[in-house]
């Protein structure tokens, strides 16, 4: 069964860091695009960051440039994305996705590009 979980989420003050896990079981990672989408309450779904298969693109929101690192760990199969300076507006439900095997090369940020999500884990950052 193809299945992302999330975990990692929490309370953070700002200017704290954070690091969400995304564990894959059923598939390799490493053979497909993984992302990491957020949706804060009353907002649109954005994507945050993305590593495309084999590693060979990274790429990320506007907003999280320079603080945000995705990461990949192929042994454990799991893909990380390392928050840092976070600010109250990176609260938010976070979520992992895979891409479709048509996407795998790419970084989307359209979710259809993705065929299957993890629950979600909520990131509240706040003092």
């Amino acid at each position: 069964q193809v299945q992302l979980v999330e975990s990692g989420g929490g309370l953070v003050q700002p200017g704290g860091s954070l690091r969400l896990s995304c564990a894959a079981s059923g598939f390799t990672t490493i053979n497909y695009a993984i992302a990491w989408f957020r949706q804060a309450p009353g907002k649109e779904r954005e994507r945050v960051s993305c590593i495309s298969s084999n590693d060979r693109v990274t790429d990320y929101a506007d907003s999280v440039k320079g603080r945000f690192t995705i990461s990949r760990d192929s042994v454990k199969n799991t893909v990380y994305l390392h928050m840092s300076n976070l600010k109250p507006e990176d609260t938010a439900v976070y979520y992992c996705a895979k891409s479709r095997p048509t996407r795998a090369y790419y970084c989307s940020a359209d979710g259809r590009s993705y065929d299957t999500w993890g629950q979600g884990t909520q990131v509240t950052v706040s003092s």
